[in-house]
């Protein structure tokens, strides 16, 4: 069985991308050895914190 996390993550969101735009994921994966998951996570977080810096008060 396996371990229990910490803070388990149960949502799926699926994202349709072209051929390059396959291409140009799974190299990046590679050269910065994260998963496709971490990316796409990492660039969420990205563009929230953009977006929150140009938020009105």
């Amino acid at each position: 069985m396996g371990s229990m996390k910490e803070h388990p993550r149960y949502n799926v969101v699926s994202l349709r991308v072209s051929d390059e735009e396959r291409v140009a994921l799974e190299d990046f994966v590679v050269r910065t050895r994260r998963s496709v998951s971490q990316l796409m996570r990492e660039a969420m977080e990205l563009l929230l914190s953009d977006v929150k810096r140009y938020e009105r008060p």
